[in-house]
């Protein structure tokens, strides 16, 4: 194993060198009746009772702990309550812990459902006992937010020893010092793990990553020689343990034997990857080895009924392999979306191509991002075939603010263009210092202003850029 690791650590440093079915009942016709109306009603209240209870949920992780809407709406799909009586206690006994709000927002996102656990019954006892072991307030604050799962962990035994792995992980890694760390466990599932996860850890493997593995029970480290042969290939493979593409890369060889790996790499054949092809998307996201024959052709016989000729197909899933994992109804649903603003089908098709990631947006945000562009700046829509990428912008923290200096700009009759708004390309694409240069540092009265209006809030982003204008 320890050969293993260096070998591994050899060829990190390599590559860093640039050469390098259901059954139906017969049933009368007034029963069948009576139950599909019974089975609608029932359905409808449900549909409402669950908007209502992730609609409450969304509020009050916007209003108690400052989260994004979207990002509560995220969590809010993971986990729902209608009334805040529980959550409340969860949070006031985190507080009471010591855990300051930071790390209480990081741990309801990492792991919300700990927002339904009894407070009192399930994880009190569970913090009192990891307190009682001599953990000072802030080692335990900071370990519980590295791993909040580990609270919902049963048995007093099993949260300890995680507990006490993850604190010597911490503590290495601030000193330096890994003699502490263990290689020597006895048999069993989570000494495997603590095993496996240490392993990882010598290979560059960063926390982030580790400790997520360490909690879960359906990860890639509970065996030993299964583990050591799915390293050995992803090793091999020449992926960057430093990187999140090395355990998803383990994830995937875990779960597969040689056979299942041989047939998934004749399906992309037949549908006219090459071998490297597949390797070489693989390397990019190793997730797209792990979907079904079914799933794969369904989606490539989707894309080219788009209007996608095969090669074109082809030429998209190697830019933007993730295509592969996006339903039939995701992408009906975005080509209406983007024929709904005013986009004819070959443009739909032509912006896929530049842009595959296109597919993937909401039809939220792309109406969204389209009005703002067309309505608000007054752009046409063939600004956006030729540069779809904008829709891979953020509308928040670079479209608008830009778009704002330039129409203060146009307010005050200081563009060039007169009453029109210059190109979008020259605005959107350009980066943060070629943006200043040629917006607003040309304006030197007005620089501080238009600075502020481009900053907006972010202060970090002010406090980067701000010298380009001393």
């Amino acid at each position: 194993m320890y050969s293993m690791i260096l070998h591994g650590r050899r060829l990190v440093q390599l590559q860093k060198w640039p050469n390098f079915s259901v059954s139906v009942q017969k049933a009368t016709p007034f029963s069948n009746s009576f139950s599909s109306s019974a089975t609608a009603a029932a359905n409808v209240v449900s549909l409402q009772d669950d908007r209502k209870g992730k609609n409450f949920t969304v509020s009050y992780l916007v209003g108690s702990l400052g989260l994004t809407t979207k990002l509560a709406e995220s969590i809010s799909s993971k986990v729902c309550f209608e009334d805040k009586v529980n959550p409340d206690s969860v949070l006031s006994l985190l507080r009471s812990y010591g855990f300051t709000k930071s790390q209480i927002s990081n741990i309801i996102t990492v792991y919300p459902r700990l927002l339904i656990l009894d407070a009192e019954k399930s994880v009190a006892p569970k913090l009192q006992s990891l307190q009682s072991r001599g953990a000072s307030s802030s080692e335990l604050t900071e370990i519980v937010s590295k791993v909040p799962k580990i609270l919902g962990k049963r048995g007093h035994k099993a949260i300890s020893v995680y507990y006490d792995f993850v604190k010597d992980v911490i503590e290495a890694d601030k000193s330096s010092n890994y003699e502490k760390l263990c290689h020597s466990f006895p048999q069993g599932n989570k000494e495997n793990k603590i095993r496996n996860i240490s392993v990882l850890r010598e290979l560059g493997v960063a926390q982030r990553f580790l400790f997520p593995l360490l909690i879960s029970d359906s990860q890639p480290v509970c065996g030993k020689e299964r583990f050591e042969e799915s390293l050995k290939k992803v090793i091999e493979m020449g992926f960057d343990p430093e990187t999140s593409k090395f355990v998803e890369a383990l994830r995937v060889i875990y779960r597969m034997s040689d056979k299942t790996i041989e047939e998934k790499v004749n399906v992309y054949k037949r549908l006219g990857f090459g071998v490297a092809d597949v390797w070489t998307i693989f390397k990019k996201w190793p997730s797209f080895l792990s979907y079904s024959e079914k799933k794969i052709t369904h989606t490539f016989e989707t894309l080219k009924g788009c209007g996608l000729l095969k090669h074109e197909v082809l030429s998209l899933l190697k830019k933007h392999p993730k295509c592969i994992c996006s339903s039939e109804q995701k992408i009906v649903n975005s080509i209406e979306t983007f024929l709904s603003l005013g986009f004819t089908k070959d443009e739909f098709v032509m912006m896929v191509k530049r842009y595959p990631q296109c597919i993937d947006y909401t039809p939220e945000t792309v109406k969204k991002k389209t009005e703002f562009i067309v309505k608000k700046m007054n752009w046409p829509l063939e600004a956006l075939v030729m540069i779809p990428q904008v829709y891979g912008y953020s509308l928040e923290k670079r479209t608008v603010p830009r778009c704002n200096v330039i129409k203060t700009l146009m307010s005050k009759g200081l563009m060039k263009y007169g009453s029109e708004a210059p190109p979008m390309s020259s605005v959107l694409t350009s980066t943060d210092q070629v943006f200043i240069k040629r917006y607003v540092m040309k304006h030197d009265k007005l620089g501080p202003e238009l600075m502020d209006i481009f900053t907006g809030e972010n202060g970090k982003k002010s406090e980067v850029l701000r010298p380009i204008l001393q």
